[in-house]
């Protein structure tokens, strides 16, 4: 199992802080790789809120007595005390991130977006956007810069501001538009390092191709290119952080065999270079 996690101030043990209205104090994520099963159980849940990210795969949660299997594009978010049980096996491919905190306001800040006591498993959707808020929150816990507490907060309000954007959206459409998507997703997710043709997909599916672009682009706010763009953007930048790879060698990771052609498209995503961003990544 791979783990990328940091704290509040390098500090493990749980964070109470009443004095803000809301403080970030831990992140990371975890992918299940090597150990064939983890799992956590918490009977007395923790004195923070914790929120998960299923971004790959599936989790097994067990709630009030009950199993539920949570897919990718979803979240499960804890409160205090509440008693905390779920596993991640090899074989589901999981990947998930997690964020805790607390703060004298959360549970008002928590209705503001809608997210309501009561609804512990939410759809989120799979946004790249969330992994790299996420990726950035970790970022921020680690490098411990010049008021990093205060963009952890911002950065978690944006995690927030997806949420109740995806929970509106998700009313508007038919549970067969949401399944072609999540499907499209999870396909784009494992694959979007290889030649993808949204065309042939959508054909493949017997579907309408400007049906599956419409419905794509109202519910993630993109098109399935874009969506296959972002994702091999966010891992390059991820490579580019983490990696002495070349950046040829990062841009055939992700999809691309002209070095050149992917240094553009990089640049045109971001505002600059592969090389400026690594660089600026380092200091």
């Amino acid at each position: 199992m791979q783990v990328n996690s940091a704290y509040l101030n390098n500090h493990i043990p749980e964070i109470i802080d009443n004095e803000k209205p809301l403080v970030v104090t831990s992140c990371g994520n975890y992918r299940m790789k090597t150990r064939d099963v983890f799992e956590t159980r918490r009977d007395k849940g923790r004195k923070d809120y914790q929120l998960l990210y299923i971004a790959s795969g599936k989790s097994h949660f067990f709630i009030d007595g009950k199993e539920h299997i949570v897919t990718a594009g979803h979240m499960v978010i804890f409160h205090p005390d509440e008693p905390q049980h779920y596993k991640y096996y090899k074989e589901d491919r999981t990947s998930v991130y997690w964020v805790h905190f607390t703060g004298s306001q959360v549970e008002t800040i928590l209705e503001h977006y809608n997210i309501i006591r009561g609804e512990k498993i939410i759809y989120s959707g799979t946004s790249p956007d969330f992994q790299w808020l996420f990726g950035q929150i970790i970022q921020e816990l680690q490098l411990c810069r010049k008021q990093y507490d205060e963009m952890l907060t911002l950065l978690l309000r944006n995690i927030f501001i997806l949420i109740r954007r995806s929970l509106e959206i998700n009313k508007k459409f038919t549970d067969t538009m949401e399944k072609e998507v999540s499907y499209a997703i999870y396909y784009f997710r494992d694959n979007f390092n290889k030649e993808i043709n949204v065309d042939e997909y959508a054909q493949s599916l017997n579907i309408s191709v400007s049906w599956f672009i419409r419905c794509f682009r109202q519910i993630t706010g993109m098109t399935p290119l874009q969506y296959v763009i972002n994702l091999r953007i966010s891992n390059a930048q991820m490579l580019l952080e983490t990696s002495d790879y070349t950046i040829s060698q990062i841009a055939e990771s992700v999809g691309y065999e002209n070095a050149l052609y992917f240094s553009r498209l990089f640049h045109k995503q971001t505002g600059i270079s592969p090389k400026e961003y690594r660089k600026k990544s380092k200091q």
